[in-house]
């Protein structure tokens, strides 16, 4: 096998570039077809790269945090490094040659769905590919003394290379038991909410348990690094470089300014506001979260939000398009089916993933379409296939305890729908001011394509469900 050289592929609908967020294999490493190599960011998402060849890494041609083109060699691959040969090795005489020369090839074979080493790593797992156990002599029978004959070395048909790979694989599993870092639930508990990895914690327990001392100690040692580090308005003086901090826009926070800069100067927005008495809602939600249907999973009035959405795009067809101008002239398409898009905050910058056919699913499918959106963006894991195609956006900016704003329209679409935070607030019911769950919905559209009427008649439909949830089931 030759050299073979790596170059940055397109992962999503004609990207040009991405960046390399960090590499997970060195010069040295021995990688297999599909291992993962490193993370990139596109301008759609963060996505890791496998590797398309099997070998052991000769040179990383990228550097990290360096945006580079399409069709750019980032990293070498050769072939993989032989291991030690058995004359080196100086086998026994009590081992064949037949089984000795093919012992090598057992660990490299791995079965479907038996994990052989790290789950994303490389050179650990290639390493311990290419070691070979020692062969201990072979044990007698536990019946009868043996004779003297019968002490005579074992026959070169008797031994087998599977024996050899079976106690390898046993212990990977022993392996990954004994590093399960010993702690009691309770301590588990407090390390969760504390956001500590227990492998950091120095244990001071019998036979290397982490206790709720060992805990607390490292917890006060963790806070007072932090009152010592340096805070934000500490940086030096002396020149105007150390105090400013310089942030490059790549990535997912560049295609996201050019998307709202060309949305916001290509389509005549206009917002229109409504406060919604949620309280059946919020009673719904509450029923849900307490039926053997919706247990372990995430029940939210974002979910009623989004089915209201959904119901009232179809009696108000025209805020689920798309205004085209093509070589035709210009048109509004209007789009039979709902990919909703939720905005999601997450480190890397704002991030639109979108629910294919929303329409088509059930209150429970919605929600746990919802539950798998959120979880997989904060992760940064999002698809780039699940950024595009939306038809309409709802932002929930109520997560963060805001009443309400006027959002943008996300490129290619028409409508967007902002859902304020829900509290109790003084509310008048027949004549009677009583506390009530009151939020605020918000709406931008596209005034070329939606006009007044039409954004009204829309955002009170939606208000209509989050009122009384058991329109739904007309």
């Amino acid at each position: 096998m030759t050299q073979q050289i790596f170059t940055l592929p397109d992962v999503g609908e004609g990207l040009t570039e991405a960046e390399i967020v960090a590499w997970k294999v060195k010069a040295g490493d021995t990688v297999a077809i599909n291992d993962i190599i490193c993370e990139i960011e596109t301008a759609k998402s963060l996505v890791e790269l496998p590797s398309p060849y099997a070998g052991t890494v000769l040179e990383l041609l990228a550097p990290e945090h360096e945006t580079i083109e399409v069709g750019t060699a980032i990293i070498a691959i050769g072939p993989e490094a032989a291991a030690p040969s058995s004359a080196s090795a100086g086998p026994s005489p009590s081992v064949p040659v037949a089984a000795a020369a093919a012992e090598p090839a057992v660990p490299v074979m791995q079965e479907p769905g038996v994990e052989s080493g790290p789950l994303v790593g490389s050179g650990p797992k290639a390493d311990a590919a290419k070691r070979r156990p020692r062969k201990a002599a072979p044990m007698p029978a536990p019946t009868a003394a043996p004779s003297a004959a019968e002490a005579k070395p074992v026959p070169a048909t008797a031994p087998s290379p599977q024996p050899a790979a079976a106690p390898r694989e046993v212990g990977n599993g022993v392996v990954g038991l004994l590093s399960r870092v010993l702690a009691k639930p309770p301590v588990r508990r407090i390390a969760k909410e504390l956001g500590i990895n227990l492998a950091d914690v120095p244990a001071t327990g019998a036979r290397g348990e982490v206790t709720r001392a060992d805990l607390e100690s490292y917890q006060a040692q963790r806070e007072r690094e932090l009152d010592e580090a340096p805070k934000f308005w500490d940086h030096p003086k002396q020149s105007h470089e150390r105090r400013v901090e310089v942030i490059p826009v790549r990535g997912v926070r560049k295609a996201t300014a050019k998307a709202m800069v060309d949305s916001a100067f290509s389509a005549p927005h206009v917002s229109i506001f409504v406060d919604v008495d949620a309280s059946r809602t919020m009673e719904f939600v509450q029923r849900l979260k307490k039926s053997r249907d919706f247990e372990g999973i995430k029940v939210s009035p974002l979910l009623i939000l989004a089915k209201a959405v959904i119901w009232a795009a179809a009696r108000n067809p025209s805020v689920n398009s798309e205004w085209v101008t093509s070589d035709r002239g210009d048109e509004i398409h209007v789009k039979h089916y709902m990919n909703l898009g939720i905005a999601a905050a997450t480190p890397r910058g704002l991030l639109v993933p979108n629910i294919k056919d929303a329409q088509d699913l059930s209150l429970k499918e919605l929600a746990v379409a919802l539950n798998d959106l959120a979880t997989t963006a904060r992760a940064g894991r999002t698809k780039p296939a699940d950024m595009t195609g939306g038809t309409m956006t709802i932002t929930n900016i109520g997560a963060l305890g805001i009443d309400i704003g006027t959002p943008i329209i996300n490129p290619g679409e028409v409508a967007i729908v902002a859902f304020g935070t829900i509290k109790q607030k003084p509310w008048v019911v027949s004549g009677e001011v009583i506390p009530r769950w009151i939020t605020t919905l918000g709406g931008s559209f596209d005034h070329r394509v939606v006009d007044g009427d039409l954004s009204a008649r829309f955002m009170a439909d939606v208000a209509a469900i989050m009122e009384e949830p058991a329109l739904l089931l007309d």
